[in-house]
């Protein structure tokens, strides 16, 4: 017979245990609640307003990502993929900012007259971002893709306009240099026609340099029209009359073309350019004369005789300058 007495402390040790496990479901189900209620505060207590979504991007900071300088020697966490899109954008953001600035400050001309990248879509999207930082991490994986797709359209503008402005930049640069050519090669060839015109006084006799009288060499058997240098004295003498100058202005005028030609139309200083009777510099400014400046002494004539009484007045006037400075 067994003693009933002695299981008395075992049966009630069972009663407690099966209490226990009934009270159990009830505790976690209480834990549960309480972890809810706690994320959802949390949650509400994420920033909402507009005016805290358009912060700049300059003040971009994930509450995950922390940097620790306590020691030099610690390692520093790897960026997250929702760390690295928010660090691209702003550095998108800010390359954008640049460009549009430079393209402002230089003032040229790059092809297209929208100058900026309009940002604030990224912008918008790196603030949904930064928000859903509270939320589990598989709930960011779309807003960083967001992020991510809308800096590389950034990216592609501004890289688009930095090219316009350095093939902006570039044809600047090239049209500076070929002005600045061009007037160096103007001047090397006026520096050369002077060499010339006081070597030829130099080397002329010291009787004749020394005065400014013309002494005159006329050629004789001319005729109007034709090609020779007596010809072309002869045009040159029918044509004073239209300027009311006579033999006066015509005794200047043969040793000035003389010492300039030699009545030769066909005369060409290479070094210069100079051309024809009157050395036109550049010979094709005769054109305005005639067409037919290169082969016709009469149209050398009529715009060298132009050119005379505009710049000097009279033949004796370009035969003084010429004597003094050696160039008319």
């Amino acid at each position: 017979m067994r003693n009933h007495t002695s299981l008395l402390p075992a049966r009630r040790t069972l009663r407690r245990a099966e209490r226990r496990l009934r009270r159990r479901p009830v505790l976690l189900a209480a834990t549960l609640a309480i972890g809810v209620l706690a994320t959802a505060g949390f949650t509400a207590a994420a920033p909402a307003s507009q005016a805290e979504a358009s912060a700049s991007l300059t003040d971009f900071a994930l509450a995950s990502y922390v940097t620790s300088s306590s020691t030099a020697a610690e390692e520093v966490p790897a960026a997250s993929p929702a760390e690295q899109a928010v660090t691209d954008a702003s550095t998108a953001v800010t390359a954008a900012a640049t460009v549009a600035s430079d393209i402002a400050a230089s003032g040229l001309d790059v092809g297209t007259p929208d100058t900026t990248v309009d940002t604030s879509a990224l912008e918008a999207a790196v603030v949904q971002l930064q928000r859903a930082q509270a939320l589990p991490a598989m709930y960011t994986t779309d807003f960083a893709d967001t992020v991510t797709t809308l800096t590389a359209s950034v990216s592609e503008q501004t890289q688009g306009l930095r090219g316009r402005l350095d093939a902006a930049v570039a044809l600047k640069a090239q049209q500076e240099a070929e002005e600045k050519a061009r007037k160096e090669a103007e001047a090397a060839a006026a520096a050369k026609a002077a060499e010339e015109a006081a070597a030829a006084k130099k080397s002329s006799s010291s009787s004749s340099s020394g005065s400014s009288a013309p002494r005159p060499v006329y050629a004789t058997g001319g005729a109007v029209g034709g090609t020779s240098p007596a010809d072309a004295q002869a045009t040159a003498r029918a044509m004073l009359g239209g300027y009311g100058w006579g033999d006066d202005q015509f005794a200047c005028l043969v040793p000035l073309w003389q010492k300039e030609s030699g009545w030769n139309y066909q005369a060409s200083n290479r070094s210069s350019g100079a051309y024809g009777i009157p050395q036109a510099l550049p010979g094709s400014k005769m054109s305005s004369a005639g067409a037919d400046w290169q082969t016709n002494p009469a149209t050398q004539i009529a715009w060298g005789l132009g050119y005379i009484a505009g710049r000097y007045g009279t033949p004796c006037g370009a035969w003084g300058h010429s004597q003094s400075t050696g160039w008319y």
